[in-house]
């Protein structure tokens, strides 16, 4: 499989309808990334075209297009996202990316979070499962079997600060003062406060719980859990959980039973009603919506993460209990993630980690997370098959026992590999 500069209409993945049109060749637009990202790229595509070829011959391939942004392009073009890289993944619909940087601090934003919002990419979707042999702080991590669907572009996102000692955020203290008195006596600290500005809509909060609640239906998915602080956060957080309920019964009626629809059961039937096995009952063959305070659901999918199975979250909740989740199965290391329009079928998939500059260019770096959000990408373009020689591959690599330095430091009595190597540990094992 080769790079392809190729824009005949015929490898280009297209929407119609509720599904995607994918040509036999496929032009895949991709990243490389920054720091750890031309060495985990590399074993990537490897894996990737490897198992496509065992599933379909020469049936089927990729055909592998680089575009540029994050340092290549600042080194190259002199900016960090050329409109170049924006057109390439509109035109081509489906597309892969490794890690990038993002400044903390001053600078600039992050160029994550620029692509997402520029081509909508509203679902952060974060499969979060174990693999038999890697370490894990929990004594069951084979009961951690979630999907995080994070809102992608609203919330910390947005990015309406106000720094302290600027015009702006003194224009912003005295429009709070003169106009919002009853809010402003909230300012603990008003002379030493940066501000920052947190938008949650419905549109977008709907938008993003219906994307879960279909993919629980599609996927054989028992619950969808809304996360938030709605008893802090009532108008924004309060109102995802308010939106969330309501598309529920609004579009999905009979295919899913929700938890207010529990309450009112309840309410109108009386105490003999307020038990487990009932509430169960009535969810039967129906996705049971339900909805959790955020401080609360850390604690109970480590304490009972057989209760849930979708998790649906505005940004900040879902970014904190993605990494978290991953922590419990063996770090972000071997977290896939994926961002997607619903709506379109645009979808560009991601390695979850940060770019890890101290080992670029050394052929240490777990290509896992990458790997896997290949595997996502296969599922969604509909090669199954492809994406189960993926997991076949993986599974066999760390039943072996082979491992990149960042599971070996925890199992060091494994076998270590490099990047490369793992990569082929991979391909054996799919044989």
């Amino acid at each position: 499989m080769v790079e392809s500069m190729n824009k005949k209409e015929d490898e280009i993945i297209v929407r119609k309808g509720a599904r995607l049109i994918v040509p036999d060749r496929p032009v895949i637009p991709y990243i490389e990334g920054d720091g750890i990202g031309a060495d985990i790229w590399r074993a990537a595509k490897v894996v990737l075209n490897h198992a496509v070829e065992k599933a379909y011959g020469n049936k089927r391939s990729i055909a592998w297009k680089e575009v540029l942004a994050g340092e290549k392009a600042m080194r190259k073009l002199g900016t960090g996202l050329p409109e170049d890289t924006l057109q390439a993944f509109r035109h081509y619909l489906i597309g892969m990316k490794g890690p990038m940087g993002t400044p903390v601090g001053g600078g600039a934003r992050s160029l994550n979070v620029a692509l997402r919002k520029e081509l909508d990419l509203y679902v952060c979707q974060r499969p979060v499962r174990w693999f038999n042999g890697l370490p894990a702080p929990v004594v069951h991590p084979e009961h951690v079997n979630m999907v995080i669907f994070r809102e992608n572009t609203e919330d910390v996102y947005s990015g309406i600060e106000f720094e302290l000692g600027t015009d702006e955020n003194t224009r912003f203290l005295k429009l709070l003062e003169s106009n919002f008195p009853e809010q402003f006596k909230k300012v603990r600290f008003p002379g030493t406060t940066s501000f920052g500005v947190k938008p949650i809509s419905s549109e977008g909060s709907r938008r993003l719980v219906a994307s879960a609640i279909r993919f629980a239906l599609t996927n054989g998915r028992k619950s969808v859990t809304l996360m938030h602080k709605g008893n802090i956060m009532k108008f924004t957080e309060g109102g995802f959980r308010k939106w969330g309920y309501s598309v529920a019964e609004e579009e999905f009626g009979d295919d899913v039973f929700t938890h207010l629809q529990w309450e009112k059961i309840k309410s109108e039937k009386g105490e003999d009603a307020a038990n487990y096995s009932k509430q169960e009952s009535l969810a039967k063959g129906k996705v049971y919506v339900k909805d959790m305070i955020a401080d609360a659901v850390f604690e109970a999918v480590l304490t009972r993460p057989l209760e849930f199975d979708v998790i649906a979250a505005p940004n900040l909740n879902g970014d904190f209990l993605s990494d978290a989740l991953a922590a419990q199965v063996g770090g972000v290391g071997i977290a896939p993630g994926a961002n997607i329009n619903d709506d379109t079928g645009a979808a560009i998939f991601e390695a979850t980690h940060g770019t890890a500059p101290l080992f670029a260019n050394t052929n240490k770096a777990n290509p896992s997370s990458l790997i896997l959000s290949g595997e996502m990408m296969l599922r969604y373009i509909g090669w199954n098959e492809a994406a189960e020689f993926v997991i076949r591959g993986l599974e066999g690599a760390l039943a072996a026992r082979t491992v990149t330095f960042d599971i070996h430091r925890l199992i060091p009595d494994a076998t270590l590999v490099s990047t490369d190597g793992f990569a082929e540990a991979m391909k054996q094992a799919m044989s």
